[in-house]
């Protein structure tokens, strides 16, 4: 397998500041291609940040709105691929959703959170329907689930079977469950 250097955003975004995000993202990218990352991973809604409550349907865009131009202009200006969590809107409907942009600025995967967490995410949120999501990076298949997702077995091991070979699950997770990062993701990664 091919090294692919990867970089973590690890930021909650400011809710509703998706100006103001961007300006993070762009800072992150610079600071993830100076130390040679070909990809930088932002959070669970990171474009309009988690928190954003009754504003989704305000904040929510087309996968080839504003917010995804403006990291496909990031990704570009610092050569490296940028996967950002955001709120979709396709019609009348609204996903929460991450979008990896390559390094040359096109659109690569675009994923729908399958799994919704929570009264906020079940009022506001359309569960997606695609399990498995993939891109090809640097010689690398890049698969794709946000947060709640990787604690079903069955999600990580759709991927496993579907020739995943590096697996991208951004999260907006706080506490008390950090015991997922600790100890649900390792057994995960050991199941498949």
């Amino acid at each position: 397998m091919p090294p692919l250097r990867t970089a973590l955003l690890q930021s909650s975004g400011r809710p509703g500041a998706v100006a103001e995000n961007l300006k993070v993202l762009d800072e992150a990218a610079a600071r993830a291609a100076a130390s040679g990352a070909r990809l930088l991973v932002a959070p669970e809604l990171f474009l309009t940040g988690y928190a954003i409550g009754d504003a989704v349907p305000e904040l929510a865009e087309p996968v080839d709105g504003p917010g995804a131009r403006a990291v496909s202009e990031i990704a570009v200006r610092h050569g490296l691929a940028v996967l950002h969590g955001y709120p979709e809107r396709d019609g009348d409907r609204i996903f929460n959703a991450s979008q990896l942009i390559g390094p040359d600025g096109a659109s690569l995967a675009n994923y729908r959170k399958t799994h919704l967490f929570g009264c906020f995410e079940q009022e506001w949120f359309t569960p997606g329907e695609q399990t498995v999501v993939q891109a090809d990076l640097d010689g690398l298949r890049i698969g794709l689930l946000i947060c709640y997702d990787v604690e079903f077995p069955e999600n990580v091991r759709a991927h496993a079977l579907a020739g995943t070979d590096l697996l991208l699950v951004p999260t907006a997770q706080m506490h008390p469950f950090q015991f997922v990062a600790e100890s649900v993701i390792p057994v995960r990664a050991f199941e498949s």
